[in-house]
Parts: structure tokens; sequence; C-alpha cells
């Protein structure tokens, strides 16, 4: 495959992930080759729900890399959605693995920390015992073994608190709410390595790039991509209060009206892991990565709103 002759079809392309995609892509293949879609994408059915309508889609564009940015991502949500959640995070991925194997293509999917039990403090690798304890982590762990059960060439990425400038995330909650309360409890006993969106759509092109030169089944497998270091929630909050204060943005919330809880003291429908480390060692060897610490992105991406919110 060169430049001109590689087609990638991407799913997800307004979620955090598939936006910055579309971004880091665009240099690897002309843009009549690029094609994304959304769930409300029109000449080509990009909605993970619809089974049929996305094996269409691939049947038509014939792709030869899928990437699948798209997800059922309302944890506490698919509690009580249990099927729309699997259809889309168990269901679809294993039609776009059948539909890869046919037109013998790569499939580049994301999965999460959530697939592990959050057990113990130290970082889970990629052969570590899976067991979730949610029906979100079920749900994407049960679309691995689709994936893998199908011998397509695949690359899975599990990732872990992901973050970016627009949409719904923590980052973007906490600066909210910093401005319009005095007072915040804040859970501090998950710990997890912040990992934005961008950086991860940047390995995504970098590993793409990569996949043009390797014959079928080299290196298919699972990999986590985060950044590198560890922290809590509260943590995280702290370190966003401190920064924003730093640059000269007015909050409502002083640092020290942070305060410290335990997930228990902050009950939520689905249960969530207290451990999400995930060892970077694999990903770092095979594509000759260095992956940064969790702060070099959170800082940029505060710049970037705070930048904006000053407009």
């Amino acid at each position: 495959m060169d430049r001109i002759s590689m087609k990638i079809l991407l799913f997800g392309k307004n979620g955090q992930v598939g936006w910055e995609l579309q971004r880091s892509l665009a240099p690897l293949t002309s843009a009549q080759q690029l094609i994304a879609l959304g769930s409300d994408s029109r000449q080509h059915c990009g909605d993970l729900a619809d089974l049929e309508g996305i094996r269409r889609t691939v049947q038509t564009i014939r792709p030869d890399i899928i990437i699948n940015a798209a997800a059922y991502t309302a944890v506490d949500q698919a509690e009580q959605e249990q099927q729309l959640a699997r259809t889309m995070n168990t269901h679809a991925p294993a039609v776009l693995a059948e539909e890869a194997v046919r037109l013998d293509a790569w499939l580049i999917h994301y999965s999460t920390d959530y697939v592990f039990d959050g057990s113990g403090n130290q970082s889970r690798t990629e052969t570590d015992v899976t067991d979730p304890i949610n029906v979100y982590g079920m749900s994407k762990l049960a679309g691995e073994k689709c994936i893998i059960a199908s011998n397509c060439r695949h690359i899975i990425l599990r990732t872990s608190w992901v973050y970016s400038a627009r949409g719904n995330n923590f980052i973007r909650t906490i600066l909210g709410l910093a401005q319009e309360r005095d007072r915040l409890n804040i859970v501090d006993d998950q710990i997890g390595a912040p990992t934005g969106a961008e950086l991860i759509a940047d390995v995504t092109a970098h590993i793409t790039q990569s996949l043009r030169n390797w014959e079928a089944g080299t290196s298919s497998g699972v990999y986590h991509l985060a950044t590198q270091g560890n922290i809590s929630w509260y943590g995280l909050a702290r370190f966003l209060i401190t920064e924003a204060k730093d640059t000269g943005l007015a909050l409502k919330l002083p640092v020290d009206q942070l305060y410290p809880i335990a997930t228990v003291d902050y009950p939520l429908p689905a249960k969530r892991p207290l451990n999400s480390r995930l060892d970077t060692v694999k990903i770092q060897k095979t594509f000759n990565l260095f992956l940064p610490e969790w702060q070099i992105g959170v800082s940029r991406v505060l710049t970037e709103l705070l930048e904006v919110s000053r407009v």
C-alpha cells in the first residue's frame, strides 16, 4: 500500500479520538481515500448500532485499514442499556472483524482499562487476567475476544482516562465546576494515567504507517496505550485548579476546598476499577515509541481550553 492507494475507513469521527484521527491520518493518504463516518453520516452508515448497515459500508468502501473509534461509552447508562452496549461494543466490532478478514484488511480498534477488575496496585500488562466489573467493561472485553477469534489482522489499543479539548471529559467538567462551586469532593482511590485523544491519534497514525511494510498477521494483538506516570482523580483535579489559577484564570473554587473521598463515598450505578494502571512497554518497544508523562498533555489541553475561554 502506498500513500495514494491506501484507503482508510474511520468510524466515530465525531468522538474525542475520532476527531483527532482525522487530523493525524490526513498526511497518510489522499482526501478521497480517507473516509470518516459518524453515527449521523448519510452516504454510508457509520452507526455501530446498525450492524447490517456498517457491514454494507465496509463491503462498499473496501478499505485497506478499518479504524474503529466509535463505541458505547456511557458507563453508568450501560447498566440499564445492556443490549445497546453489547451491540455497539461487542457485535459491531465482530462485524468489522469479519469484513476485515474477507478484505484482508487491518482493523485498529480501541478498548479500555475497564477490562480489568482494578485490584492491586501494579500496572497491568496485555497478558494479565481480565475480569471486568461493569457492563461497559464486559461489552468491551467481549468485543476484543470477537476480533481476536476472527483471525483478522488487528491492533487492539487499550487506553485509559481519555480527554481532549472537546467532548465530555474530566478536565472540562472540573474546570466548569470550579467556576461555579466553592467546594468539591473528588475520588482519591482510583489511580490511572490521563491520556489525551491527540496522543492516541498520533500513535495510531504512527502504527498505521508501520502496517504498510508488514506481512499478514505480523504483530497482530493487544497493546496498552497510555501516558507515563499515574495520578488519582483528586490529584488530577488539584493539578488542574493549580495550573489554571497560575495562568490568572479567576475560579470560584480555592484549591484547598478540594477534598479527597473514597469511591465507596461516591456511589454510581456502575462500579469503577480502583487500579487503572497500564503497562506500556510492549507498544513502545514494538513500534519504537516514547510515551510522555501525563502532565505534558494535560497542561497543553488546559492551556488550549483557557485560551478559548478568554476569547
